[in-house]
């Protein structure tokens, strides 16, 4: 009976872990209708569109070739497009438009495999759309390398992927801090802070390695420009980043349940006790105003 008993307990435990493997694999998300998994896959490619388009777009200087990009507004076209998006889109898919924060996600637990396997491939199916359409719409004396990342000239390839590494790095983590499902009753707009944080990256790395942070978006400027020195950085050091960013939130940062749902039910009740002293008190007064009327009439 022992022994049957043992192999019952064993046989639910591999069950558990197969379903667990099939979980994480994700291959019953492609017969799935209910999971929106096309309308996900439109979404990112459109994301990535816009995000190619408008941030490449930023780059094109048809006024005086003799100044110099301004920096500036590039970043803010890369982290407003990043932002119009999420807000847009971030309910059909989460909007990751970024192959290294899927990448990520999927290091962490929160999305499977297959679907980050086919997310990035509309993601960069976008990207190349958007960049495509940045040198169809821009006079030829003035695409230059069409918004295609590129390290300092100074800068060696170990150093520029430690950049692209950082970047994709601390983009991941924000993205991690604004979904944690314990944060619930954070008030600051998820488009807001994610946006800022892909204009902090810009800010900071233009100089270095045009701050990519994304290997879908420097995809798509290298197809359309032809530009493929030291595009593995733009691939390796964003995702790896972003893999690095994904484990270490939720194994170590991620917020405790138990932590948010204390202190929400400590402020409940403090708040339940301050009413109810109002009431008593109001009840109090109330009855002493009737005992004074009973003995006037008295």
């Amino acid at each position: 009976m022992r022994d049957y008993w043992a192999g019952s307990i064993r046989s639910m435990a591999s069950s558990n872990k197969m379903a667990l493997v099939k979980d994480r694999v994700g291959l019953s998300e492609l017969n799935d209708n209910k999971n929106n998994l096309g309308k996900a896959l439109i979404a990112e490619c459109v994301g990535t569109f816009v995000l190619n388009f408008f941030g490449c777009l930023s780059v094109m200087n048809l006024g005086d070739q003799s100044t110099a990009a301004d920096l500036v507004l590039i970043s803010l076209a890369f982290g407003l497009s990043v932002m119009a998006m999420v807000q847009a889109i971030g309910h059909v898919s989460g909007c990751h438009i970024n192959p290294a924060v899927t990448v990520g996600l999927v290091a962490g637990g929160r999305v499977s495999i297959v679907r980050g396997i086919l997310y990035v491939v509309a993601q960069c199916i976008g990207a190349v759309a958007g960049s495509a359409t940045v040198k169809a719409l821009t006079p030829e004396p003035y695409q230059g390398a069409l918004g295609n990342t590129a390290l300092q000239a100074d800068l060696t390839a170990t150093q520029g992927l430690g950049v692209e590494f950082f970047l994709g790095f601390v983009l991941v983590f924000v993205v991690y801090g604004v979904i944690d499902p314990n944060k619930a009753n954070d008030k600051v707009p998820a488009a807001l802070v994610i946006g800022l944080t892909v204009t902090l990256g810009h800010l900071a790395c233009i100089d270095f390695t045009g701050s990519s942070m994304n290997p879908a978006r420097s995809f798509g400027s290298a197809v359309v420009s032809s530009g493929w020195e030291n595009h593995w950085i733009y691939w390796a050091g964003p995702g790896l980043g972003g893999v690095a960013a994904g484990l270490l939130y939720t194994h170590i940062f991620q917020a405790p349940h138990a932590e948010y749902s204390a202190v929400h039910a400590e402020e409940k009740e403090g708040s339940k006790s301050i009413k109810g002293s109002i009431i008593d008190l109001v009840k109090t007064q109330l009855k002493r105003l009737d005992g004074k009327s009973e003995d006037g009439l008295a």
